[in-house]
């Protein structure tokens, strides 16, 4: 079964689930307000920045290796590193915002890969910005379903529960006899 992130709370302002934040957008993602679109367009552009950024980082770090003359297998092995860790990275980041992610495939387990590859999670979430807040599918998809719950079991509890049992005991409901 999915884990059920929305939370049900009450306030005093309002009672039901309420939607859980998302990185940099906490809750505007609900009604896409609050600065929702040029927080979109902050993340991608933003996102795309940092990768480039790494990517230069990189490129200085192996300029060192190249340097030190270790080799041109440990040259390769360096980048075919990089690039695998970022493949992998991006494809887990991508998936992990349509869906939970559950058993090996868990975030916790693929944490050593994603900070190796952070450049493909930074890509991720650029890319994935310029259509939607990252993971906002998925977290509408988890909000409608609990408001729905919430509303069904709110629906067959209204009325007063000592009502509907003089109700019952009047004749239409049952009784103690079959």
């Amino acid at each position: 079964m999915s884990e059920q992130r929305t939370t049900i709370q009450s306030d005093g302002g309002g009672e039901g689930p309420r939607p859980e934040p998302i990185r940099f957008f906490g809750t505007t993602w609900v009604n896409h307000d609050g600065g929702y679109g040029p927080r979109r367009a902050g993340v991608a552009v933003g996102g795309l920045a940092a990768a480039v950024a790494g990517f230069l980082i990189l490129r200085f770090a192996h300029q060192g290796l190249v340097i030190a003359e270790v080799g041109g297998f440990v040259n390769a092995m360096v980048i075919a590193m990089f690039a695998v860790c970022a493949a992998i990275a991006f494809r887990k980041t991508w998936e992990g915002f349509g869906r939970r992610l559950t058993g090996a495939a868990n975030p916790d387990s693929l944490r050593s890969v994603k900070v190796v590859g952070f450049i493909g999670v930074l890509l991720a979430y650029s890319f994935r910005a310029l259509t939607e807040a990252p993971g906002e599918k998925l977290h509408r998809e988890e909000y409608e379903t609990a408001r729905a719950q919430y509303e069904k079991r709110r629906s067959t509890r209204t009325g007063n529960p000592a009502a509907r049992a003089r109700r019952k005991t009047k004749g239409g409901g049952r009784s103690g006899k079959s």
